[in-house]
Formats: structure tokens, sequence, C-alpha cells
């Protein structure tokens, strides 16, 4: 058991925002070396991020989804790797905290502990007496080479027939990685694919989905803590959607950096300030900024406001935290776009921050809970009355 002084919400984000020089300086390094760089993560270390979504017990701050969005914010605004990674990092550690307590003694014995995982259940599982042997293939696993521990999901029997997907954890080594992150965007998040064949997972570091998507926990110390009520979905959604907001904020602050000194080029504008068109489009980007951001905070609020008051969640509400990152992806990369578009040419430099921020943007849109298509159908279906027709909501 640890404990530790919690620092207050605004003195988090102050020390993200403290390190994003540091995280900025790296982010060509982790682009070229598909990985984060060390020194971004000793600075996130230091900065408290990794406490962020673990429980007091070991020393975490316990956050709430709030000060994760300002604090996503912050990161996205420094490098989208990161701040891709760091999120991913936040939802494991929060996952964790559903398990059986056992095994979060084990896991959390390491300070700072980092672990990798994808909710697919692109694995099958076989009960064996003590637990179940699982063999699989999965991919995007964001953050591997900083991780000491792999979430993993697979395909087991159920109660009463069928299949269903559980979620296992194990230690890193206990998987093999290969260097296969060859990709346009996110380069530096690392996010190779892991295998298995014939893996013992004993009882108690493995649990069923389903009672995660509804609000229910295998943790009994966590119980009362109102971090840990809310449905899968909603505190996933919820611990990812700042760095989105944050990548349109570092791309208007890239745009309005360069926009006093340039003009229009085959135009009469030697001032593309002046400019009646780059009105029209910065009010636009702005006003998509603006309606992205209030989506990230009501998101944010429903959660943090119905785990205090222990509240259950409607199926409309679980939809819609599906909805609303598809939307904040759909307005985020229609005003990085714009930005993009009244920069010319020159943004596609390598030396641009625009085209990295398009690329992780685009990356992050293309992520299957992310589909602002997909979501919104979610979300129509149960608006009309239908059953949802995906599990994960």
């Amino acid at each position: 058991m640890q404990s530790t002084q919690v620092p207050q919400r605004d003195e988090l984000v102050r020390r993200v925002s403290e390190i994003a020089p540091v995280l900025r300086a790296n982010a060509a390094w982790s682009e070229e070396n598909r990985r984060l760089h060390d020194e971004s993560i000793a600075a996130l270390a230091d900065a408290g991020v990794f406490r962020m979504r673990v429980t007091g017990r070991y020393g975490g701050y316990e956050c709430d989804a709030r000060t994760l969005v300002d604090a996503g914010m912050e990161l996205g605004r420094a490098d989208g790797s990161t701040a891709f990674t760091v999120a991913l990092w936040w939802i494991t550690s929060w996952m964790l905290g559903l398990f059986p307590d056992e095994i979060q003694e084990e896991v959390f014995s390491t300070t700072d502990v980092r672990t990798c995982g994808t909710l697919a259940p692109t694995g099958t599982a076989v009960p064996k007496p003590g637990g179940i042997v699982v063999s699989g293939r999965w991919a995007f696993n964001t953050g591997a080479a900083h991780s000491q521990w792999k979430l993993l999901s697979a395909m087991a029997p159920a109660e009463g027939g069928g299949e269903e997907p559980i979620l296992a954890v194990v230690p890193i080594g206990d998987v093999e990685m290969a260097d296969d992150w060859n990709v346009t965007a996110l380069q530096g998040t690392g996010s190779v694919t892991a295998t298995a064949s014939d893996l013992f997972i004993p009882e108690g570091r493995y649990v069923r989905i389903a009672p995660l998507l509804n609000q229910e926990s295998f943790s009994e110390l966590n119980a009362g803590t109102p971090m840990y009520r809310a449905p899968m979905i909603p505190a996933v959604s919820a611990a990812t959607v700042g760095k989105i907001v944050g990548l349109a904020k570092a791309a208007r602050e890239a745009f309005f950096e360069r926009l006093p000194d340039r003009g229009i080029v085959y135009t009469g504008y030697f001032s593309q300030r002046e400019a009646a068109v780059t009105h029209l489009q910065v009010a636009q980007a702005a006003l998509s900024i603006d309606e992205a951001e209030f989506h990230a905070y009501r998101l944010a609020d429903m959660v943090d406001g119905k785990s205090v008051r222990s509240e259950a969640w409607s199926l409309e509400e679980r939809a819609y935290s599906r909805m609303a990152i598809g939307r904040v992806c759909e307005l985020t990369k229609a005003a990085v776009d714009t930005y993009v578009m009244a920069s010319g040419s020159v943004s596609i430099q390598r030396t641009a921050p625009l085209q990295r921020i398009q690329r992780d943007l685009d990356a992050i849109t293309l992520h299957g809970l992310n589909l602002p298509a997909t979501n919104l159908e979610l979300y129509g279906r149960i608006l009309c009355g239908l059953e949802p027709n995906s599990p994960y909501v």
C-alpha cells in the first residue's frame, strides 16, 4: 500500500502544461523511432500523469473525468502520439481498478505502472483447471515499449452456452511483440501487434467484459470510489476525448503563429489576415472547436456527476458517450482541415506542425470506437427505440 498527497485539479493540469515543451521537442524523434522518447516518459512520470487514474491505495490521484479532459487537452496541444498513449494508459489503469483486489495488489505494486492493451476479443480462451489457456493475435498495443503489463481480450465459453468476451491481464513478457508499427500517423505510439499461443492465465487475472459494460466491478475495495462507478464505454470516452480537442487547439495555434507575416499567393492579398475568406475560415474553425469542447466537457460532467451520485446510466446516455466522441472527432477534423487548407502548401513540410496534427487526428477518427458515422448511427438507433447493434455501449 502507498499513500500520497493528491494534488488539486489545477495543479495537475499545470504540471502537464509545464512539460509540454519536452513532449513537443521529442515529437519528431518519436515519429522516427516509432515509440515515445524515454525523456518524455520521465517527464510524464514526474508530472504525476501515470497516477491520475489509479486508486489512492497505490499512490494514485483518482482524478475525475473533467481533470482528464483538461490534462488531455494540454497533452494534445503538445504531441498527438504522447496524448494518445497517455489516454490509453489512463483507460487501462482504470480498467484494472475493476479487477479483483488481489490482482490490483500485484499490478500496482510497481510505481507508475503502465499497461498496454485492447478490447477487441481477437483471441480464444479454453477452460483449464485453475484458469484458462489463451491463444490469439492482438493488434494496436499502444505504448507497449514502455508497459509492464498487457490487457488482452478473448472469446471464452459462457455459462449458459455460447461464447462471451473476457478481459485478462498478463505480464508483458508473456506475449510476443512484433515490430510491425509502420504507419502514416500516430507513429510515436508504437502500437505493435502482440501474439500468444497456449498461454495459461490463472483465475483472478481475467474477468467477464459484460459486467464492466454495465456499471459493475469485481473489486470490493474500490466499490465505494466514485471513479469506478461508471460503465466502461462512458469512462473510456471521457478519458480520451480531451486529447482530440487539444490537437485542434494546437492546429489553431500553429495557424495563427504564421498568419501575421503571410500573404495569399496568386491573389491581391499581401496579408492573409486582411482577407475576407480568412475571416470566414477561422470563425468556422473556432466555432467547431468550441462545439467539440462543449461535448467533451458535457460527457465528462455526466460521468463525474452520475458517479458521485451513484446513478445508473440509461441506454440513451451510454449511447451518447459514443456519439459525443464521434462528434468531437468530426468537428475537430473539420477545423484542422480548414486550418491546413488556409495554410497552403507550406503545411505539408515535415517541419510544419500542421501536417502531423492532421495525420494524427485522421488516425484517431478512424478508431473503431470513435468513427463518427457508426457512433451517430448507434445513437440514432437508440433514439428511435431500437436495440443497439453493438455490445460496446
